[in-house]
């Protein structure tokens, strides 16, 4: 029996992650309901934030984000794995220099290793 499987993240600030799946080249709507694929039968779920017809995050009782998807029809060319890490990785990366501009930082040079670290240099004058 098919179901929306919940996984847990340690993502908290709604604006951050809609910046990050934004900067993954997402097109994100906002308290969604989650289609049911079709011969499945069980109840939809809303979410706060949809990525997909059959993708979102939802806020959990103790205010992280939770992925909500089918896993049965999965659309992406990755495991949910590695979409959550790189969901995780822009989702840091917008926290980061956002924070540091609220406190007068401007990010001076930006560049992504092969291996997919991030390195971001900032001054403040």
């Amino acid at each position: 029996m098919s179901h929306f499987t919940n996984i847990k993240t340690k993502l908290k600030d709604k604006d951050f992650l809609i910046k990050a799946l934004n900067s993954l080249g997402y097109a994100i709507k906002e308290n969604v309901l989650l289609n049911n694929p079709v011969n499945h039968k069980h109840d939809q779920v809303q979410v706060e934030v949809g990525v997909t017809k059959y993708v979102g995050f939802k806020i959990s009782d103790d205010g992280v984000f939770e992925l909500v998807t089918e896993l049965d029809t999965w659309e992406e060319p990755f495991p949910v794995e590695r979409f959550l890490q790189k969901v995780t990785q822009a989702y840091a990366k917008c926290a980061v220099v956002e924070t540091a501009r609220s406190k007068g930082f401007n990010v001076t040079t930006e560049q992504k290793d092969v291996d997919n670290t991030i390195e971001i240099v900032m001054e403040k004058w």
